[in-house]
């Protein structure tokens, strides 16, 4: 291949078809194949015996900037050193799985020129309290190397992590540009943090803060935003609680002309967001706040015009507290949407029927149970492009309920939304024979999570285990890559998964299975698998010894209320020492059980902020 045709005429296309290709390649090419020690976190080059491309660097480094994918980046980093070099040179933005497989100076050598940085931490199940207090994951020692070889840094979304208020306003005053701040599911801070964001952060595009385990003292950090400050984009505190001085919000907005993203709390009144709307119709996301108000019909009729002039609106989510008797002022905004976040809102199946039938384009819907399978069967009805559904539990802890859905519902949206590939349900009951012909419905599915609520569910008809339900799963969806399992199993489901869920990445299981066998199937039989979670099951140290050959391929690891042991998890970490074997026991159990078991691959050896809880083997 000739430097001189590269630099006269390959058009954008032949570029990108040329990336693809050497994607390709480098995924296929068994020299270029991790070996058993190797982990893709690490900081040491490409063997040099690999040849290279003769291209000048610029012309390397041009090539590479249409690569946006952080895995296909990764991928061709490991053609030969030149790529290496240039992929390290030209990456900008960085994504970190789990805040423990690397270590900020490891980072830091590697990559000199990040400006957005995406971190996780704690394990997934940590929301659902099995991950103790205090764990870990703190930002804190990241931001600090950060400040030292990136004080560029532009953006930071974090998810999972630990962070107080002191992090907060390091963050503020260390990176004069900064833009982006996004924090999903952290905790640790307050809102006196976000007065820092707010004061310092003079160019700020976004202020993401979701589902925040933090302390709310006030909506005061909004008046912090400097009179000059007219750059946000992204402005979400939907989560928060405390009521805000809406003369600062509505200054703010006013002054943010390229706002497209606003969503509020439930403090902001139906008035109140009507006012929003009049000097924002630009928006295309919109978070609503309490949708429950006595209106004048003065005040009814200039809601329902400020939505009607919303004319990019692709994403409504909010209703709190909501009224049917104000859902119709949605109806004009409604044609446009293609995400449609109804998770906070209790509405019953005719209320959901009526707006899904004014929103023929929608792609992704939230909703509780409360809609009912009629409401489902609306949806099927009058949403022919849907692709992702997650239905909610109301209220997951009520034993006697008198509404919710079963397997008619989802059957009417698998019916009419055949191009459904991505489902959270939640539900009290289903049969073998519905998933079955759900999954022959909707072939395409990527992401299959069946919450049937009440652990050991049979089928309710049949009374047999759900096993060849979620067998029709992985033997019908092939493009399958997260699964999530739940109702009585025995080892025959890991048998089906082991055998065909070849594209599975990520694996759920709550309260399932038989025997060790189940685990050894899925660890054996599943090429991708990168992420496996299993609680209260059966599965003791010859399933977690199987995967001695697999785990270091995997990001992680969790098992808990299994019948682990201590010497299980000591013989684990002496055969695999590039794994962090980390053991947390319960209070007062016995000693040679491990409770909690979180594995996973790392470059950076032991974490040292290990608190004494976490025993490391």
């Amino acid at each position: 291949m000739q430097v001189v045709w590269l630099r006269s005429s390959l058009a954008l296309r032949d570029l990108q078809a040329f990336i693809q290709h050497t994607v390709v390649y480098c995924k296929m090419d068994p020299k270029l194949k991790k070996t058993k020690n190797s982990s893709s976190n690490s900081a040491n080059s490409p063997d040099s015996t690999h040849s290279s491309f003769p291209f000048p660097d610029e012309v390397l480094e041009r090539v590479l900037s249409f690569l946006h994918s952080h895995k296909d980046r990764s991928s061709v980093s490991l053609v030969c050193k030149d790529w290496y070099n240039a992929e390290r040179w030209t990456r900008t933005k960085l994504f970190i799985g789990n805040c423990y497989s690397v270590s900020p100076e490891i980072v830091a050598r590697r990559f000199p020129r990040i400006k957005s940085v995406t971190l996780k931490g704690k394990p997934r199940f940590s929301d659902f309290n099995l991950v103790p207090q205090h764990w870990g994951a703190d930002v804190h020692s990241w931001l600090v190397v950060f400040a030292k070889v990136y004080p560029f840094l532009e953006e930071l979304r974090l998810k999972r992590m630990t962070l107080n208020d002191e992090s907060l306003k390091f963050l503020a005053t260390s990176f004069p540009g900064f833009k982006a701040l996004s924090l999903l599911s952290c905790e640790g801070f307050s809102t006196d943090g976000l007065k820092a964001i707010a004061t310092h952060c003079k160019n700020l595009t976004e202020l993401d803060i979701q589902e925040n385990g933090m302390d709310d003292l006030g909506g005061g950090w909004l008046s912090c935003f400097s009179e000059n400050c007219s750059s946000l984009e992204v402005l979400n505190f939907a989560s928060l609680n405390s009521e805000v001085s809406f003369d600062a919000l509505e200054k703010l907005v006013r002054r943010c002309k390229s706002l497209r993203i606003l969503k509020v709390n439930k403090s902001i009144t139906l008035d109140q967001l009507q006012q929003l709307l009049v000097l924002a119709p630009q928006l295309i996301e919109l978070g609503t706040g309490s949708f429950q108000q006595e209106l004048t019909p003065l005040q009814y009729e200039g809601l329902g015009i400020a939505f009607s002039n919303c004319k990019n609106l692709q994403t409504l989510s909010g209703f709190w507290e909501d009224t049917s008797l104000h859902l119709p002022v949605l109806y004009a905004a409604c044609p446009s949407l293609t995400f449609l976040n109804l998770s906070y809102a209790t509405l019953r199946s005719g209320e959901l029927a009526k707006i899904v039938a004014h929103s023929p384009n929608i792609r992704r819907l939230w909703v509780l149970d409360t809609v009912g399978d009629k409401g489902l069967e609306a949806v099927g009805s009058s949403c022919p492009f849907l692709e992702e559904l997650r239905v909610f539990p109301a209220d997951p802890f009520e034993q006697d309920l008198h509404h919710g859905v079963t397997e008619a519902g989802f059957l009417a949206v698998s019916h009419g939304c055949r191009k459904l590939h991505y489902v959270l349900y939640f539900c009290r009951q289903m049969t073998n024979a519905a998933v079955a012909t759900i999954v022959q419905n909707c072939p395409d599915f990527t992401h299959f999570r069946l919450c049937i609520m009440n652990p050991g569910e049979r089928d309710y008809l049949t009374n047999e285990p759900m096993d060849e339900a979620f067998g029709a799963v992985v033997k019908t969806c092939t493009n399958l890559q997260r699964l999530a399992l739940s109702g009585l199993l025995t080892d025959l489901t890991f048998e089906y998964i082991g055998k065909y869920a070849k594209n599975l990445e990520a694996l759920s299981v709550a309260f399932a299975g038989s025997s060790d066998g189940g685990m050894q199937c899925v660890l054996q039989g599943c090429p991708k698998l990168r992420k496996l979670e299993i609680r209260d099951c059966p599965f003791g140290n010859a399933a977690l010894l199987s995967g001695i050959e697999k785990y270091e391929t995997m990001r992680s690891l969790w098992m808990s209320a299994c019948n682990v042991t201590m010497s299980a998890c000591k013989l684990l970490a002496k055969e695999m020492p590039r794994l962090n074997v980390e053991v947390m026991r319960d209070e007062g159990s016995d000693e040679s059980q491990a409770d909690k078991v979180y594995i996973y691959r790392t470059v950076a050896g032991p974490r040292r902020d290990a608190p004494p809880f976490v025993v490391t083997l």
